[in-house]
């Protein structure tokens, strides 16, 4: 199956374009977007990937699912586009950088500058129904993206995962902790940020860790 996504990373996961269940889900998607709407757009559905090449990550963020509000998912975890308004969950994240690093953020919820300097911004499900929270749950997007998680978990060295909220944490097991920096906290939502989101300084940790080992900080 001819999937379009960055190159490096076609070569990574090119086994899984060929598994009977890849072709089931890709299946399923095209009948989801002919039959209904579907976010983030097609052109976006692997834009974590296209925006931070194998070779390029350092620091990987796991979100759940894509937004399901018109307009807003842009295929990056926790992100939308300028024109669309902050949603509540990246509020928290930008809330918690000020605090944490000082720097001011910006206006609005673009977060493809993270991933131009090697932040996979990574949901576990890479599309869902208009409308419907976790509607393409279970039809094998996490097989994928497990497998994604698993690869740079087994052939890098020196990554962080910042993993928020029971469901990322849980994909905390596939990551060795002996070669990687696995911070975990409560998610950033309005229902749980004061649970321990707030203030769990994952920000500086992860740039000392990376400036540690001698890679380039994330500017947030």
């Amino acid at each position: 199956m001819n999937v379009k996504i960055e190159s490096s990373w076609k070569e990574a996961l090119k086994d899984e374009f060929i598994k009977p269940y890849f072709k089931k889900l890709a299946d399923f998607v095209k009948e989801e977007y002919k039959s209904d709407t579907v976010y983030p757009p097609p052109n976006r559905v692997f834009a974590a990937f296209d925006n931070c090449p194998v070779d390029h990550v350092k620091v990987v963020i796991l979100g759940q699912d894509p937004y399901h509000g018109p307009r807003q998912a842009n295929g990056l975890a926790f992100s939308v586009s300028e024109d669309v308004s902050t949603p509540p969950s990246l509020q928290n994240i930008y809330k918690e950088i000020e605090s944490d690093t000082g720097k001011i953020m910006p206006k609005h919820g673009n977060l493809e500058r993270w991933a131009k300097q090697g932040v996979l911004l990574l949901n576990a499900t890479l599309t869902v129904r208009g409308g419907s929270a976790g509607s393409h749950q279970g039809k094998g997007w996490e097989e994928f993206t497990d497998t994604a998680i698993k690869y740079l978990a087994e052939n890098k060295e020196n990554l962080v995962f910042l993993l928020w909220g029971s469901y990322a944490q849980k994909k905390g097991e596939l990551v060795n902790r002996h070669k990687h920096l696995v911070l975990e906290a409560p998610h950033p939502s309005p229902f749980s940020a004061d649970k321990g989101f707030f203030g769990c300084r994952h920000f500086t940790k992860t740039n000392a860790y990376l400036i540690m080992h001698e890679r380039e900080p994330i500017e947030w």
